[in-house]
């Protein structure tokens, strides 16, 4: 009792004091802010951490949730992925990972796919970057690999394009699938890693080749959607888009044998930075090392060998190297005998067939030079269109039908046969 008394007491003393108002921000005006190295809840479903595919990861919220909210039953189901993984395989993307090293790169190519590309990355104070790079040169010089061994060298996986898509049954396909490629070089930019358009034989599939080549819809399209993506490099829409939408700026790299074929308001400078490429007698030797380099051809017999055939295209020398294997091949086919060829490569539980190399000396390789040049002169020599389209050419005592040399096409006249 006494106890209570005193507490009481004492809570009586005490006087009420009212809260008095805290100057400074609220508790619910404070915001916190978090560091870079800390994580939130959803920190893995970021774009640049969620790696996952949305269409395949749907299928695991299949009977997770009561049907009602499922929408649909069986193959209609919302929760089947309507896109299988095999469709999100880029068509065009193209990697040089599994490319050895050890090949020769010009210097001068080099240089030059090396600073197109840089300065299309960089953002140069009143400097109007050419978007387009043209590399064109002769048939057989090594255009298209030299461009795949600096981009290997420049760690770019680049979107690449043939001629042949540039044209269609369709009209306006072909630009549109321009478009589309464009844009997707450009989100794997966007996504951290540089990449490059890079287009195949452009004369071939946008270029006129005389009188004789149809000029259609889509080749006029090609030409002009190059036109305004090199005009606007960072606003690509897909045909019937009309959203302004900013995206980063893709270098376009192309091929070709004569630019001339093509739109001359494409190739003008400003939108196409033009390279004509004639590899030096040093590129060449360069090359041919790297051909003959696994057969332990010395680079003195690979000079003497680029001299004695000096008007010849680079790939000229990986078809003699190709050649050369002709007897090793010949030797396998009269043993195995021509009737158990078919057992023996397709399919066969022996694995694939193997066999030493040939060794490839100075006097074998130009040999079998000398004979790929005749093959040449002989398609030259021999030109049986004009003979055939010129007139009636029949098979006859002077005819295109009789043996080299014994007619009006070699030496002397053939006798001529008394009918009886």
């Amino acid at each position: 009792m006494q106890t209570f008394q005193m507490r009481s007491s004492t809570l009586a003393g005490q006087r009420t004091v009212a809260a008095r108002p805290v100057s400074g921000p609220r508790v619910s005006d404070v915001v916190v802010r978090a560091s870079k190295s800390q994580s939130g809840r959803w920190r893995g479903m970021d774009a640049d951490q969620d790696m996952s595919d949305d269409q395949q990861d749907i299928t695991r919220g299949r009977q997770m949730v009561d049907s009602l909210f499922q929408g649909g039953f069986g193959a209609g189901g919302t929760h089947n992925a309507i896109m299988s993984s095999a469709d999100y395989v880029s068509q065009g993307r193209r990697s040089f990972d599994n490319m050895e090293d050890g090949f020769y790169i010009a210097p001068a190519f080099l240089d030059k796919i090396t600073i197109h590309v840089a300065k299309n990355f960089m953002d140069l104070p009143k400097i109007k970057v050419p978007l387009i790079l043209g590399i064109w040169g002769g048939k057989g010089q090594g255009k298209t690999f030299q461009c795949a061994l600096a981009y290997k060298k420049l760690g770019i996986s680049p979107i690449v394009m043939s001629a042949g898509e540039l044209e269609s049954g369709n009209a306006g396909e072909p630009a549109k699938l321009i478009r589309q490629r464009y844009r997707e070089a450009s989100d794997i930019i966007k996504k951290g890693r540089m990449c490059s358009l890079f287009i195949n034989d452009l004369d071939a599939g946008a270029g006129r080749m005389g009188d004789a080549t149809q000029y259609t819809v889509n080749n006029q399209m090609v030409n002009a959607t190059l036109m305004n993506i090199a005009d606007n490099p960072t606003n690509v829409q897909l045909p019937g888009v009309y959203k302004n939408e900013e995206i980063p700026r893709v270098p376009i790299v192309c091929t070709g044998n004569d630019f001339s074929t093509l739109y001359a308001p494409l190739i003008r400078d400003g939108r196409m930075e033009k390279y004509y490429w004639n590899p030096t007698r040093e590129d060449r030797i360069g090359v041919c090392m790297g051909i003959f380099k696994e057969d332990q051809v010395t680079r003195q017999d690979v000079e003497r060998l680029v001299d004695t055939f000096p008007g010849q295209s680079i790939d000229f020398f990986g078809a003699l190297r190709a050649r050369v294997y002709d007897d090793k091949v010949r030797d396998f086919v009269s043993g195995l005998g021509v009737e158990n060829l078919g057992k023996r490569l397709i399919n066969s539980r022996e694995g694939k067939v193997q066999f030493e190399k040939p060794r490839m000396t100075l006097d074998v390789l130009m040999k079998y030079g000398r004979a790929l040049v005749q093959e040449q002169e002989n398609v030259k020599r021999v030109q049986l269109a004009e003979e055939y389209l010129s007139g009636a050419a029949l098979a006859g005592e002077a005819g295109s039908s009789l043996p080299e040399n014994e007619g009006a096409r070699g030496g002397a006249a053939a006798p001529r046969r008394r009918l009886l």
